[in-house]
């Protein structure tokens, strides 16, 4: 989905370190970039990456998020990327040989914003493209992460899983409603109104012998009420269908 509103202050807030662990692309850093701030993350550390960095792969796949590859810090080590953090997350398409606590990233989401907003810095951990976390640095991680996708063919590439991992992690904080009617420059109508546009239709489905008999009127008119009541009309929608319902009964006439 393609869209940004430049005019608006992007809000920083303290979020999870995204630590990179020897990528090989600078395309995959710089959309891994893009995709954390997708989400609001900015904190973006790099283990042994490969080759000389920043480049201008990285930079072009980053598009417009550039100062993340900008600030991006870089580490001889993983102990030392995740030196100053109290809780460390490294995430995991396989089974490890390790009694560690395994959490989705939907958990992770809720977990991080609890932990950081307790004022305990968090990083999460991803491997490279091809073979993932070695054991090595899986250990230095108190939790794993693990995505409960297609079992036959669960790996992502490192954008990806950044984002979801991103995604959960501002969806945990974000109060946006499931669902919502934007009106625009018109408002909800009122009782009035909505009957007078019923009163208007009455008149013209009577004139136009919709009614079958007298006795079922009311019946039909309740069902036809109905429909428009289910929907939830603007003011602006209401002076469409009046001004519908008068072009209508004007060319029968």
């Amino acid at each position: 989905m393609a869209g940004t509103d430049s005019t608006r202050v992007p809000v920083e807030e303290p979020g999870p370190a995204i630590i990179l662990v020897e990528p090989q692309l600078g395309e995959n850093i710089g959309m891994a970039a893009r995709a954390m701030w997708n989400c609001g993350l900015t904190d973006l550390r790099l283990v042994r990456p490969r080759g000389e960095f920043p480049n201008r792969y990285a930079i072009a796949a980053a598009s417009g998020a550039d100062m993340l590859i900008e600030r991006a810090r870089l580490f001889d080590s993983t102990a030392e990327a995740i030196a100053d953090l109290h809780h460390v997350f490294a995430t995991t398409a396989r089974h490890r040989d390790m009694l560690k606590p395994i959490e989705t990233p939907r958990s992770l989401g809720t977990t991080l914003r609890t932990l950081i907003g307790r004022g305990e810095a968090c990083g999460v951990l991803f491997g490279k493209e091809r073979t993932g976390l070695s054991n090595e640095d899986a250990v230095l991680a108190q939790t794993l992460v693990n995505v409960p996708l297609n079992p036959a063919y669960s790996s992502l590439n490192i954008a990806q899983a950044v984002l979801l991992i991103g995604y959960e992690w501002f969806q945990a904080g974000d109060t946006t409603p499931p669902r919502e009617m934007p009106l625009g420059h018109t408002r909800p109508a009122t009782a009035a109104e909505l009957q007078g546009f019923y009163d208007q239709l009455d008149e013209a489905l009577e004139a136009a012998q919709f009614y079958r008999t007298e006795e079922m009127r009311p019946v039909m008119w309740r069902n036809v009420r109905n429909i428009f009541q289910r929907a939830g009309l603007t003011e602006q929608e209401v002076r469409t269908l009046r001004g519908l319902v008068s072009r209508l009964a004007g060319s029968r006439k």
